[in-house]
């Protein structure tokens, strides 16, 4: 212990003259935010204060105040609410806030931060990057995919019939939801929906359950300021218990993962294996300019693996949520359905071709990404040089937060923030509703030079998803059942309990059978 102490009051002693020395030329000010303790900054009320995001939110709400400075240890973390100084960020210096940060939990989910996401900037990313807009997700290889997906939509509607036929008909749509996400992903990244064997009635298996459960607490513990983050000194001695869960989870996916990955890799070395067929063979295979292989073997994981959490959250948790909202308001629920019926009928099920056309779907889709987002805030980015922001001065290496909630629920921006009101984005001359949000008054996919590269693969799954549960089925409330609580969890901003609901089919039966597409 007394080797800590002297150690935090060295640390103090440099940041106090480094702070003096460099007064005098940072004329401008920082954004505003609660005074620093010496060394540890504001670590001390992010532990008191849990979670974390709630009590940020709080202080810049009582600060009036739509950008902030929390110092965590050395690092300046910049929280930002307000839409205009969003776009100054992502627009006007987007090459500025170019990386990321380095953390204990990124650089184990990114197998050493050799994918494209969590990547701080630099030569790896950018290649990794490449890979993926060339390669991965590009509009061929969207429609190369299609069947897969198809395949998949028409899996989860019969999956939903069984369990609706089954008992009291009451499904868990946290549960069906989220492992559509992961039977796409699956499919499309390894050829599979399962990892291990096929289930009679059509649902997850436990390696499939296992890997949708570590995927959710690998993406929730991603960036949750953790204090060996702040403090690099600490790390190892766990202070959070953040550091055991990260190993745990990772592990269990690199665990499942290994297991399809090598002995594809093998297969191709050998040349035991030819034909390209997923999403997989593509990484494995893709080379450079001169035909030889781009990729190892750890790049090949490590991408893998986050586009497995990329693409598992966001669209189960906006289905969930809107569901909810619009089983306890029945006319939005029947606007929805009459949208449906017109545009695809009930002689057919609903395909991605007819999504441009499904524009209230969508907007119901756009505000549950609006007001329930997936999480506080987006994935951080790093200043790369010294900058001012909306007059405040942003220090090189400071990491910038945007977040989904203060953008989204921002009062200046929407009219009853709190409510759920899909019409909203239904804007006149608009003939074509978009889950993407570039002036940044939401956060649906993250944009910017480090955005999400796969919107178009983000929105098809989220409007297939939403689309099958809604045209399928009708939804009621369980029996006995006369509200459903819209609160958040404490912890997160999933709902606070899964919802349940009572299903019954509304379409002819032979829709729900399997079918060939030759």
């Amino acid at each position: 212990m007394p080797v800590v102490v002297i150690h935090i009051i060295i640390i103090w002693v440099i940041q106090r003259f480094s702070a003096k020395s460099t007064r005098s030329s940072a004329m401008v000010p920082l954004p505003p935010g609660p005074s620093p303790w010496p060394v540890v900054g504001n670590l001390p009320e992010i532990k008191l204060n849990k979670p974390a995001f709630r009590w940020i939110h709080l202080v810049m709400e009582n600060m009036g105040t739509g950008i902030a400075c929390f110092r965590l240890g050395g690092i300046h973390v910049i929280p930002i609410t307000c839409p205009r100084i969003a776009r100054e960020v992502l627009k006007k210096q987007d090459e500025i806030f170019a990386s990321r940060p380095i953390t204990f939990a990124s650089g184990v989910a990114g197998g050493g931060y050799k994918e494209a996401a969590l990547s701080p900037f630099g030569k790896q990313s950018v290649k990794m990057r490449r890979v993926l807009t060339s390669d991965i997700v590009s509009p061929s290889r969207h429609k190369w995919l299609q069947g897969k997906r198809a395949d998949e939509a028409d899996h989860f509607t019969r999956y939903l019939y069984n369990l609706a036929g089954a008992g009291t008909g009451e499904i868990d749509l946290r549960h069906v939801t989220r492992h559509y996400c992961g039977n796409v992903i699956r499919r499309l990244l390894f050829g599979s929906r399962y990892l291990g064997e096929p289930r009679p009635d059509g649902g997850p298996g436990h390696l499939e359950m296992e890997q949708i459960d570590a995927s959710f607490t690998a993406q929730g513990i991603l960036y949750s300021f953790c204090v060996s983050d702040y403090l690099p000194w600490l790390l190892g001695i766990d202070l959070d218990g953040h550091e055991k869960i990260v190993k745990k989870a990772n592990a269990t996916l690199d665990r499942l993962h290994d297991a399809v990955i090598g002995p594809r890799w093998g297969q191709w070395k050998s040349g035991e294996r030819e034909e390209v067929e997923d999403l997989l063979d593509v990484l494995i295979t893709h080379v450079d300019r001169d035909g030889n292989p781009l990729l190892t073997i750890e790049e090949v994981k490590a991408q893998s693996k986050l586009i497995m959490l990329a693409a598992v959250d966001n669209p189960s948790n906006a289905a969930e949520w809107a569901l909810a909202e619009m089983v306890k308001r029945p006319e939005l629920l029947a606007t929805a359905l009459e949208e449906l019926d017109r545009v695809v009928g009930r002689e057919r099920l609903v395909q991605e071709s007819d999504i441009p056309q499904l524009n209230y779907v969508k907007a119901c889709i756009r505000e549950a990404f609006r007001l329930h987002p997936i999480a506080p805030f987006n994935v951080p980015h790093v200043a790369l040089a010294d900058t001012v922001v909306s007059g405040y001065r942003v220090p090189k290496g400071s990491h910038v937060l945007l977040s989904r909630t203060g953008l989204g629920r921002n009062p200046t921006t929407w009219d009853e923030p709190l409510r759920f009101m899909p019409g909203r984005h239904m804007e006149k001359g608009v003939d074509n509703v978009v889950l993407t949000e570039n002036e940044l008054r939401f956060i649906s996919f993250s944009t910017g030079r480090r955005g999400c590269v796969a919107t178009s693969l983000g929105t098809a799954m989220s409007v297939m998803l939403f689309g099958r549960l809604l045209q399928g089925f009708t939804w009621s409330m369980p029996a006995g059942m006369r509200d459903i609580p819209l609160t958040e969890s404490k912890h997160d901003l999933f709902m606070a309990k899964p919802l349940v609901l009572h299903a019954e089919p509304r379409l002819p039966v032979h829709l729900y059978r399997p079918v060939s597409r030759g």
